[in-house]
């Protein structure tokens, strides 16, 4: 029996200008996919120039100069355009798509498609459903009561999955899809049966209950913070009259 973590997969990533979904951009991003457990994955980058300045501290993490960016980058309205086909394109193959923190990169493409292209992420899919598969919520769920971190970095020590190159959407793309595989061996028992579109519906309520927790302990530690349930995308904010 070839259970999903062994069969195919895609996985999404995004370098950007900072971490405010609603306002900040993408810079690069990568979509990488694999057809088996140990294939070849096969990788498409994108470059874009954000047409925003780069903070020196997104500099920092990334490695990415405004000016490489404005020299290499392309505009963002077709990348966004690209970039939104090429998930449409997995959806419609029912390849599960792996991301990691997938509300933060789901909801920022959503964003810079509304901005650039006057569409959803939505509006790409064809009415079918994308069907995430997210490391970090799988992670806390089943081993939930594991002290310590759980960046993308740490999940990897952990699982013993190589990261090469952190902070490059290609590497972190390509380290995601192996440690969702990882994921799935260790806890094969728990999540071996399920199929990737019942362990999608089942993450937006772990993520909702993680999100739960998260401000039940702000909240005792008297820092008040607002934490949104909604997995794998933010709904958009109403408009501002």
């Amino acid at each position: 029996m070839t259970h999903w973590f062994d069969g195919p997969l895609a996985a999404f990533d995004t370098e950007t200008t900072g971490v405010d979904v609603e306002k900040d951009r993408i810079v690069s991003a990568a979509l990488v996919l694999q057809d088996t457990a140990g294939g070849r994955p096969r990788v498409t980058r994108w470059l874009v120039s954000p047409g925003v300045p780069v903070p020196a501290e997104a500099t920092r993490v990334h490695g990415l100069t405004e000016d490489h960016l404005q020299r290499n980058g392309r505009w963002p309205a077709p990348v966004m355009e690209e970039l939104a086909r090429g998930l449409a394109e997995q959806c419609a193959a029912g390849r599960p798509l792996v991301v990691m923190n997938a509300p933060f990169d789901l909801t920022l493409l959503d964003r810079e498609l509304r901005r650039h292209r006057a569409s959803p992420l939505s509006g790409y899919l064809g009415g079918k459903p994308l069907c995430v598969l997210d490391p970090r919520v799988l992670d806390k769920h089943l081993d939930r009561y594991r002290k310590g971190r759980r960046t993308l970095a740490d999940l990897c020590g952990l699982y013993g999955v190589e990261l090469e190159e952190a902070h490059d959407a290609a590497a972190d793309a390509t380290a995601s899809l192996e440690l969702v595989r990882a994921v799935g061996r260790r806890f094969s028992s728990r999540l071996g049966g399920l199929s990737p579109a019942e362990l999608h519906d089942l993450q937006a309520g772990w993520h909702a209950a993680q999100a739960r927790g998260l401000e039940a302990w702000f909240a005792r530690n008297g820092t008040p913070e607002a934490v949104d349930p909604a997995w794998p995308l933010r709904p958009a904010l109403p408009a501002v009259a």
